[in-house]
């Protein structure tokens, strides 16, 4: 602390400077203002003078500058005083301590610090940055920063002062808990690591390439002025807040003696004394605040006495001198602190001599012996000394001639007046001598006050010593105990104590914080001789008395009935004293030396003049009036008003996001202000909750809990419910709270109509909760009677209705459509817009207010968790004002549906957005707004769905009427060219199969199907469009289970339409077709035979409704219909290839029946044959026909198995095939049982049996259905043949038998 002394001569003419601005309304009404004519007279010496009245403006503008300067004059004066009672709390504080507990603030962010954050992140979605990270995190931080960082809510947040980063990274984290939880589950990797390192990550963006060392250091910093405060740093807060200079807190600091504690405990125990005298006054003359009720007049004197006593009780609580290094104060008796606190009883009990102990510490010090003669320069010499009666102690020894020490011993005494003795000795050489020769002594008598400083003392020396003049250089030093406030000698004369006029040593001692003792003592006693309480008595400087001889300055202490005069040798000594002892007794009136005893004693007037030099530098400098004036004489609640308001100004300005609650060190100084000045808790909670609200109203961010605790404070006060009893209470207490509870009521209703701007994204945590519950409070008509639930209901419902007007307003006026939905607001420019622009435009904003919504459930929710216990209301209301919101944004959709064209459908995409969110919202979902958005767009899905009905069935007929068959494998290249039927006016999401080359997803079905253009088109047809109708989900139960059986019925007439004029195309070209061997079944065939297979696919995906157990009964009668149409069909299909099949080999067997035995045709082929076997190799007859069926069969059969797709089927006509070609051939020998088959007939027979059998076993035909009866009669009948001819003709067959075939069955 500097000590204006020291710059007292530099800055003279600053000091005279402020000097005049303090004393500028103290001398305005003694003098004249002489600048006016000055400046009047350099503006008029450049021209001629002549006189001239001022205007009446310029008389005006005088009186406004004159009006002004004496308001900030009188300002200042406020805030010196205001700091001299603000220092004196800081440097004596006896009832508060700094809170430990409260919650630390983080700092805040500013304009600057998010424009950084912003372009830190920003960075990073550009990949500017080296953190790598995954395409989850980068998304994640999109949305961030989209919707958070960018938001005008945000910057608006910040530039409040509400915000800090910890507020930045907790809405991150919130934002990706929900992320992570909805990812996949990972081996290895716990969502918890994930969370982990994204929050990790995220410190490293929003860090970007900060010092990480300042950064600790800036924390550090924080942590320290958000916790404990030393009382520099106190009073350097409050010259801040009070705009205090430097140098009048030092004029204030040394002139109040802020540094000494014994006068800033007495200044307290002036305070409440005159606080007492104050309230006995009041008491007396019967002037009371106006009060509720008149028996609290009394009840309020009860209060201040008792406030006043319980200031007592804690400083007599303290040590006596705080800072004391061992000293402990002496507990008095409980039954003596009582008497302590009852100012005047007579009754109070005395101190004996045993509760006044003292400890002394002296420190002797021996330096050296002077005038040493009578000893050889070899003899050694030591020194001792000793306290009378206590220990005594030696110094090292010594040469004579170097008698020197420098050595230091430690004593403890409870004498006040000891006696120490100091001997030099020599030792002994004689053989006889048992003690060491004395060479000399001293006797010395300190006290407290003597010189500290080293000393020569003569020494007292035996008889016939030779060294006359020895001396001894030495040191003591005494101290001064803590409890010890002065001592000295004093002439005293008394009625009670010191009956006789003589000096004495006397000693004030300090008992307790409230009791004082002047003691006398003698030398070498530990208790005082006599003692008199200095409670009660009043000190004051007097006259000499003539009659009293010894001692020239005389002051005195009165009491009722008891007199002690006291005299001082000097005039300084008694100036020293009397401050001293009225400290001690409390008294309110300061004692001021006469003027006359000032010009005496004119040698010490220096001494004076040093000493009191902080006071007059004070007076000079026009501190006396706030250093002198008393507390109790000063309307502490208005002082208290201004410190508070500039408190919280200082602190909503500072650099912590405080939401208005003070730092510990601001609790500290304010709760102690209070406390010793007697401010009432009531009207503090006021000022504050006033002060709050305003801020509040101002766009800050202020905490509703805090609002909540000062309110239930004030509203328990006022009501009479305080936890330690009922007090008084003031009707202006009453008015005010009245006052403020309205005024309160009306900011939180405001709150609650602007959630989202006055708590943005859930900012700050818990405040729309806490908001609530003070609401709640605040509606309460008295304390202990809870305000029904439907009432706060009623008010909350209220304030979200705003709400929703609001929210929606803001939402238009962001997304600047008002003037294509807002019929109030449309101009001729903007009515005529396109229909699809105002459509696209109601699109995004369906989607701001889904946005809108999804935030107030994620950031506003904490209600809704605790709906249970306090709020079970909150979910409903919220779903009342979304309907409210959305019932808004009806208008603007229906004006835009409105204006769209008949039969329109590009409206679909807005009903599904709508309705999926709506849908997932249990309490939205049917509710009033989606019960209309279901009104408005059931007509839609009808007409659509009935013009869908009609189109699909105009283009299936085309379709098959001009159906070439080909399989859609084969046109897929030329599918641009191809003119296939469109469907008119699909929605967006429902893809179109024209106009386009193969598109990704027809991929999977060009590559596993040969079905034709007509039918692959009728199936997509068919199932895109009930996936539209899936994907709307449509809320309504009745109404999207008749959709649904719709679409069914519909895809069941459509497939069952194509099915009967496939079977007819089919027949028709299957006529057309060859029945010799030169038959090789068409493509077209096959694609024919593919859409009854694809037809049975589609019926089980598109034709099976799902529904009750009675309807799927009833349904299923119909699915089995389709199916059995289905299933006959292919039977048909099958049967009608097998005839033709069959056709072929009788076609076959019918060139064989030329060979029959008998025949006129046989016999000229068997004498031809035999004729020209005898010149030339005659070709085997009948193998070319053989072989020739033989590939008939394969081809076909390879046709089949590569153009249909279904194995089943497959499977299904070969073994038809094959039975039937059995069963015919079987036939064919049965007609010639009687008969030798020829042998070429035999030949061809086994080859095709043979082959056949074969071939269709290599196609999967089972075991059971080749190895029929039929085939064994077959193979019965041509093994017997084949013996028969090889009796008659061993070379005939030429290898070709059954058994051969049987052993080729490999």
């Amino acid at each position: 602390m500097l000590d204006p002394s020291s710059s007292e001569e530099e800055s003279e003419e600053v000091l005279e400077e402020e000097r005049r601005e303090v004393l500028v309304v103290a001398n305005s009404s003694q003098r004249s203002h002489p600048a006016a004519p000055r400046e009047l007279g350099r503006q008029g010496d450049g021209g001629a003078a002549r006189p001239a009245s001022p205007s009446p403006s310029v008389r005006s503008e005088g009186r406004e500058e004159q009006e002004r300067l004496q308001r900030e004059e009188s300002d200042k004066r406020l805030r010196l005083q205001l700091y001299t009672f603000i220092a004196r709390c800081i440097a004596y504080p006896f009832n508060a301590k700094q809170p430990t507990d409260m919650a630390r603030r983080q700092q805040k962010l500013n304009k600057q610090q998010l424009q950084v954050v912003k372009e830190r992140f920003q960075a990073f979605l550009n990949g500017e940055t080296q953190i790598v990270a995954d395409e989850a995190f980068c998304n994640a931080v999109r949305s961030y920063y989209e919707v958070f960082l960018k938001s005008d809510r945000v910057a608006r947040m910040v530039h409040s002062g509400g915000c800090s980063a910890s507020d930045f990274r907790d809405v991150f984290k919130k934002n990706i808990e929900k992320r992570v939880r909805s990812l996949p589950e990972i081996d290895g990797l716990s969502k918890e690591t994930v969370l982990s390192s994204w929050i990790a990550k995220y410190d490293a963006i929003y860090r970007g390439e900060e010092d990480l060392y300042k950064q600790s250091n800036r924390m550090a910093l924080s942590a320290v002025s958000e916790l404990i405060l030393s009382k520099e740093q106190l009073y350097e807060m409050f010259q801040q807040i009070l705009s205090i200079k430097k140098l009048e807190h030092q004029l204030i600091y040394n002139a109040c003696q802020l540094d000494n504690a014994d006068e800033q405990a007495a200044q307290i125990r002036r305070e409440l004394d005159g606080r007492l005298q104050q309230a006995d006054q009041m008491a007396k003359e019967r002037k009371y605040p106006k009060f509720v009720a008149k028996e609290m007049e009394q009840m309020y004197i009860e209060e201040l006495r008792s406030s006043v006593n319980l200031l007592m009780a804690n400083l007599e609580s303290l040590p006596v001198s705080k800072g004391g290094p061992e000293y402990k104060l002496q507990k008095l008796k409980r039954s003596q602190n009582c008497a302590f606190l009852d100012i005047g009883d007579e009754n109070d009990v005395q101190l004996s001599k045993s509760d006044v102990v003292l400890s002394f510490t002296l420190e002797i010090v021996i330096m050296e012996v002077q005038g040493l003669k009578s000893l050889a320069p070899n003899r050694i010499v030591y020194c001792t000394m000793e306290v009378e009666g206590g220990e005594k102690l030696q110094t090292d020894q010594a040469e004579a001639s170097r008698p020197q020490w420098g050595t230091q011993g430690d004593f403890t005494t409870t004498h006040p007046r000891p006696v120490i003795k100091v001997k030099l000795f020599t030792e002994s050489t004689g053989v006889l001598a048992l003690e060491d020769k004395e060479l000399g002594r001293v006797v010395l008598y300190p006290t407290s006050n003597s010189s500290k400083s080293p000393e020569l003392h003569k020494m007292v020396v035996p008889k016939n010593s030779q060294d006359s003049d020895l001396r001894i250089k030495l040191a003591v030093r005494m101290d001064k105990p803590p409890h010890m406030k002065h001592c000295g000698y004093l002439y005293a004369l008394g009625q009670k104590v010191w009956k006789r006029w003589k000096k004495r040593y006397f000693v004030l001692v300090q008992v307790s914080q409230y009791t004082f003792a002047m003691c006398s003592y003698r030398e070498k006693k530990s208790e005082p001789q006599e003692l008199m309480q200095l409670e009660g008595y009043t000190v004051d400087y007097t006259a000499p008395h003539s009659g009293l001889q010894g001692g020239q300055m005389f002051f005195n202490a009165v009491k009722e009935g008891d007199t002690v005069i006291f005299a001082s040798d000097d005039e300084q000594d008694r100036i020293l004293w009397v401050q001293a002892m009225y400290r001690a007794t409390g008294q309110s009136y300061k004692p001021i030396p006469a003027s006359q005893a000032q010009k005496m004693n004119s040698k010490g007037s220096n001494i004076h003049i040093d000493l009191t030099q902080t006071a007059d530098r004070a007076q000079k400098h026009g501190m006396d009036e706030f250093i002198s004036a008393n507390p109790c004489k000063f309307d502490h609640a208005t002082l208290f008003r201004v410190l508070q308001r500039q408190t919280l100004d200082h602190r909503l300005n500072d650099s912590y996001s405080c939401l208005g609650w003070f730092s510990p060190g601001q609790v500290f100084v304010l709760d102690e202000y209070c406390a010793r000045y007697g401010v009432r808790g009531c009207h503090r909670h006021l000022c504050y909750l006033n002060e709050l609200m305003e801020h509040s109203e101002n766009g800050a961010v202020i905490d509703p809990t805090l609002l909540h605790y000062s309110f239930a404070f004030c509203a328990s006060h006022v009501h009479g419910n305080r936890p330690d009893g009922i007090g008084t209470v003031t009707i202006e207490e009453k008015e005010r709270f009245e006052d403020i509870k309205e005024r309160l009521a009306s900011l939180l209703e405001n709150q609650i109509s602007h959630f989202r701007y006055c708590f943005p994204f859930g900012r700050p945590e818990g405040a729309l909760k806490a908001t609530l519950s003070l609401l709640e409070r605040v509606l309460m008509k008295d304390i202990a009677t809870p305000i029904p639930a439907e009432d706060v209901k009623k008010v909350v419902r209220k304030c979200l209705e705003k709400a929703a007007l609001i929210n929606y307003t803001r939402l238009t006026d962001y997304a600047k459509i008002e003037g294509y939905s807002c019929v109030s607001s449309t101009t001729d420019t903007l009515n005529q817009a396109p229909p699809s622009v105002k459509l696209e435009e109601v699109i995004h904003l369906a989607e701001l207010c889904i946005e809108v919504l999804q935030q107030n459930e994620e950031h506003h929710s904490e209600v809704r968790i605790t709906a249970l216990a306090a709020f079970a209301w909150w979910p409903d209301l919220l779903a009342e004002h979304a309907e409210k919101f959305w019932s808004l944004f009806t208008v603007d959709m229906d004006s835009a549906l409105e204006a769209q064209p008949p039969d329109s459908w590009d409206s679909f995409p807005l009903f599904q957005l709508l309705n999926n969110f709506l849908r997932n919202d249990s309490l939205l979902c049917n509710g009033k707004f989606h019960k209309h958005l279901q009104e408005i767009f059931v007509p839609l899905v009808i007409r659509y769905i009935d013009l869908m009905e009609s189109s699909i069935a105009q283009s299936l007929h085309r379709g098959l009427e001009q159906e070439s068959w080909q399989p859609v494998k084969t046109i897929t290249n030329s599918l641009p060219n191809v003119a296939l039927p469109k469907v008119p006016s699909l929605p967006l999401n429902l893809p179109q199969i024209p106009s386009f080359s193969a598109p990704t997803w027809m991929a999977s079905l060009y590559d596993s199907t040969n079905g034709s253009a007509t039918s692959e088109d009728l199936f997509w047809k068919l199932d895109a469009l009930q996936m539209f109708v899936f994907d709307l989900h449509w809320p309504e139960p009745e109404f999207a289970h008749h959709l649904e059986q719709r679409l069914k019925l519909m895809a069941g007439d459509m497939i069952e339409a194509c099915v009967k004029r496939t079977r007819i195309a089919f027949e028709l070209k299957l006529q057309k077709t060859s029945k010799s061997t030169d038959l090789r079944i068409p493509s077209s065939v096959c694609t024919m035979f593919n859409v009854l297979v694809d037809a049975k696919k589609q019926t089980a995906k598109l034709c099976i409704l799902d529904g009750g157990q009675e309807f799927a009964n009833q349904w299923q009668q119909y699915h089995s219909k389709i199916d059995d149409l289905i299933e006959e069909t292919v039977k048909e299909v099958i049967s009608l290839l097998v005839s033709k099949f069959i056709a072929v080999l009788e076609s076959v067997l019918s060139k064989l029946s030329r060979y029959d035995e008998g025949t006129f045709f046989s016999s000229i082929l068997s004498f031809t044959v035999k004729a020209a076997a005898k010149y030339v190799d005659v070709p085997k007859p009948g193998m070319d026909l053989a072989d020739t069926y033989i590939m008939f069969v394969r081809q076909n059969q390879d046709i089949l198995r590569d153009k249909i797709n279904e194995e089943m089927y497959i499977e299904r006509l070969f073994d038809q095939w094959y039975s039937s070609s059995m069963k015919v051939i079987c036939m064919w020998l049965a007609d010639r049982l009687d008969l030798q088959l020829h042998i070429y007939q035999l030949k061809t027979l086994i080859r095709i049996v043979k082959k056949t059998y074969r071939d269709f076993r290599l196609q999967g035909v089972l075991e059971g259905t080749l190895n029929s009866k039929t085939y064994d009669t077959i193979h019965s009948r041509l093994t017997v043949e084949e013996a028969t001819v090889s009796v008659s003709d061993g070379s005939g067959l030429q290898g070709i038998t059954m058994k051969d075939s049987d052993e080729e069955e490999g």
